[in-house]
Parts: structure tokens; sequence; C-alpha cells
């Protein structure tokens, strides 16, 4: 059996790009995924939980799981 835990992460407004619309930085999740694994977790994927109509997400949620 499997836990599952989620850690929400946020996209920063970095800039405006020319032709492409905003630009959104996460610098974060690096750090956030080496902690996990540490702590033994291991990173599955994401869900995207704040997207523009545009496509462009803004928020999500990584997914670790630990076998209990």
């Amino acid at each position: 059996m499997y836990q599952y835990e989620y850690e929400e992460v946020v996209f920063d407004f970095g800039g405006w790009g020319l032709g492409s619309g905003n630009i959104y930085e996460i610098e974060e999740y690096r750090s956030i995924i080496a902690k996990r694994a540490e702590a033994g977790w291991r990173y599955v994927g994401y869900i995207p939980t704040k997207q523009r109509g545009t496509g462009h997400m803004e928020q999500l949620d990584l997914i670790f799981e630990k076998e209990v």
C-alpha cells in the first residue's frame, strides 16, 4: 500500500514574453523534490491546479508517494 502527499507550487510572474505572452518562473520545485527524496518519498508526477485559458499553468501540485 502507498501513501500519497501533495505539495503546492505557485509560479511567479517573471516578465513579458515577446509574442508568447507572460513569462512565469518556478524555482523551488527542485529543492522540494530533493527534500522529499531524502525523507523517503518518491516523486510521481504533478497536477495543474490553476491554469489560464491560454493553457499556461499558474499553480500545480507535486505528487509524492511512500510505501507504508
